[in-house]
């Protein structure tokens, strides 16, 4: 079995070095057929581990040791659990379909071959991130997807728009990577170890320790730890305030949005807080923090989703609001809960993704709603399982979206964790939202009057089936993967795996009132989340297929509230202004003041000056005549009689 365990990374970094040094000389067919029967290869393998491990087998152990300093070694190793079974079957299966896409959307590029090395060395990253037994080489990871990311978003380097985007994503990334680095030399320096084993099990020990960031001010030593880590979740998982390169991430080709937003680096801060449940437990004060950044980045993300106007956008602010959910039942202590919506998230965001991209290839790369409409009956396959999608996002019960979605609710509304109140009323306000904007973006794009150009009308048609197929195979566990709610969620399936304290068992009394699958639809047609989605869904019907006119009037009329979400805040202004703009100030005085006038200035030119005007002074006494060298030889006698003297 450990043999399988190393084929799930190496296969598909087997197939980027493949794709990625020798595609020139394969060609761009044999270059697709490499990685993705090695990405095959990778699933497979996943699913047979993920059903060994079904079967009670786990495994924890050390493939190599790195290095050694003093008593600590630096090892790569494999947890495999239930945790990070799950997380390989998902992640795995989703890069096979975006693989299976890339060869419809990415045809004729010139960048082909090296389209799929990338995406191939971001699932090896990805797969070294969730299997990882240490945090050494969770940091590998963490840092290797950021790395192919920054490839990814930039991948048509020629616009300078997508080049701002990549270098944008970097620089935010590292702001949360440096805490997360801090906090994971904070856990070496006090547990003595990077193994999660050997940190988890000194946690309730170290829990009552403190530390003095500021002399004389302590705090608590976890809470520090914990804070650090969920900063690098931040960044990677795009809360707020960090979480302004993703909507921009969108200047990437659509399988990368697919790949990177729905299942695979956006959810490693989620899978990461979760993996380090055992810690994050012993900080009420971490699990408040969450908690409060989760529930403003689902609001507030969600509401920016509203006005937008291009296909993608909508879906990545949709992607912010949805990891907001997850971050909610991170702070909520509902682990269980978050990786199961990260799960169906990562189906039913795939496929809006994947299917954004099906339009936009149809709309010769045109990506604003306002030019669409109409394209149900040009595009079938594409409408009929972005719908699907559409209504898993809404949280209609039977799809996989309302299972997961309606679970974080409740178990928010059940914690005891201080900031609770205002986390469940962003969570259940998001609802609505969700919605409105999503069937927006159905009826703006599917329905009514084409609004697309003759040119683009007459040569509208369904996307080829390299294309379609991905669509459909991954709309099949948009319908059904809710249905497992009870064992992955109230069961036992993370046992000895996600630890939750006694005080903080909101999935376990949600559990309590758990009567099944069928019980949990009829309950949630007496409950405000679904009749939430149901007027999200009307309004949004109303509003784009019968009286058109009205968006426009509402938009004139709330101006100011319009222009505030278009602006996003304003954040990117502020950051642009204080970050960016500040370096620049801070740049400039250094260049005129350090450099011109203290450098050059003072100290290069100034000591050539002191030199020049010196030997100025010295060459007055230096004039030929005996009568001035005496008198100088007089005065330098009496100088020195003088100090000698005194």
């Amino acid at each position: 079995m450990q043999t399988l365990y190393l084929l799930v990374p190496i296969a598909p970094l087997v197939g980027a070095i493949v794709a990625g040094l020798f595609g020139r000389y394969i060609g761009t067919t044999w270059s697709h057929r490499v990685t993705i029967s090695l990405i095959f290869v990778s699933f497979i393998a996943s699913l047979i581990i993920f059903k060994d491990v079904l079967g009670g087998n786990v495994f924890n152990g050390s493939v190599y040791t790195w290095l050694v300093t003093g008593n600590t070694s630096f090892e790569i190793g494999f947890l495999i659990d239930q945790l990070s079974a799950t997380m390989m079957v998902v992640v795995s299966l989703v890069s096979l379909m975006v693989h299976i896409y890339t060869i419809g959307y990415m045809q004729g590029d010139p960048g082909y071959q090296r389209f799929f090395s990338y995406i191939s060395l971001f699932t090896f990253s990805m797969m070294m991130l969730v299997m990882s037994n240490n945090f050494l080489q969770l940091f590998f990871g963490w840092e290797a997807v950021g790395l192919v990311s920054y490839l990814l978003i930039g991948f048509w380097y020629t616009r300078p728009t997508a080049i701002y985007a990549n270098l944008k994503a970097f620089l935010v990334n590292r702001v949360g990577d440096f805490g997360f680095l801090l906090g994971i030399a904070l856990v070496l320096m006090y547990f003595g170890s990077l193994d999660y084993a050997s940190v988890f099990s000194q946690a309730p020990e170290v829990a009552e320790q403190t530390i003095e960031l500021i002399p004389g001010s302590p705090w608590m030593l976890m809470t520090v730890i914990c804070i650090l880590l969920f900063i690098g979740a931040m960044g990677k998982s795009a809360q707020f305030p960090l979480h302004v390169w993703l909507p921009d991430s969108m200047e990437g080709p659509t399988p990368i949005s697919a790949l990177i937003h729905a299942a695979t680096m956006v959810t490693a801060g989620i899978f990461m807080v979760a993996r380090m449940s055992p810690l994050f437990e012993l900080s009420d004060v971490a699990l408040s923090t969450i908690l409060v950044i989760g529930g403003i980045t689902t609001l507030f993300m969600a509401l920016v989703a509203v006005v937008q106007t291009d296909i993608k956008r909508v879906v990545a602010y949709s992607t912010l609001s949805q990891l907001g959910y997850m971050t909610v039942a991170l702070g909520a202590s509902a682990y269980s809960a978050a990786i199961f919506h990260l799960m169906t998230h990562a189906f039913f965001k795939a496929v809006l993704f994947l299917g954004a991209g099906s339009v936009i290839i149809a709309m010769h790369h045109e990506q604003n709603m306002e030019k669409m409409g109409g394209l149900k009956k040009y595009m079938p396959i594409t409408y009929w399982t972005m719908f699907i999608a559409a209504l898993a996002s809404a949280g209609v019960p039977g799809f996989s979206g309302f299972f997961s979605k309606d679970a974080i609710i409740e178990a928010v509304g059940l914690a005891d964790i201080p900031f609770v109140n205002f986390a469940y009323f962003c969570v259940l306000a998001t609802v609505f939202v969700t919605a409105l904007y999503t069937f927006r973006l159905l009826f703006m794009t599917f329905h009514g009057q084409p609004r697309m150009d003759e040119h683009t009308k007459s040569h509208l048609h369904e996307s080829p089936w390299v294309v379609t197929l991905p669509l459909v195979i991954l709309a099949i566990p948009t319908i059904g993967a809710g249905w497992f709610i009870g064992p992955i969620v109230f069961g036992d399936y993370f046992n000895n795996v996600i630890h939750v304290l006694p005080e903080h068992a909101a999935i376990e009394k949600l559990g309590a009132e758990f009567t099944g699958v069928g019980g949990m639809m009829i309950h949630a047609l007496s409950t405000a989340p679904f009749w939430l989605s149901i007027a999200g869904i009307f309004t949004a019907w109303y509003l784009y297929t019968v009286k058109t006119d009205i968006p426009a009037k509402i938009k004139s009329i709330f101006a100011p509230i319009y222009t505030v979400l278009d602006r996003k805040y304003y954040i990117d202004e502020l950051y642009s202004w204080l970050f960016a703009g500040g370096t620049r100030k801070l740049g400039t005085l250094l260049w005129k003041f350090g450099d011109i006038k203290l450098i050059d200035g003072l100290i290069v030119n100034g000591t050539a000056r002191f030199v020049g005007w010196f030997a100025t002074v010295v060459k007055r006494f230096q004039t030929g005549y005996i009568y001035h060298y005496a008198f100088t030889m007089i005065v330098g006698i009496f100088a020195i009689l003088t100090l000698w003297l005194y």
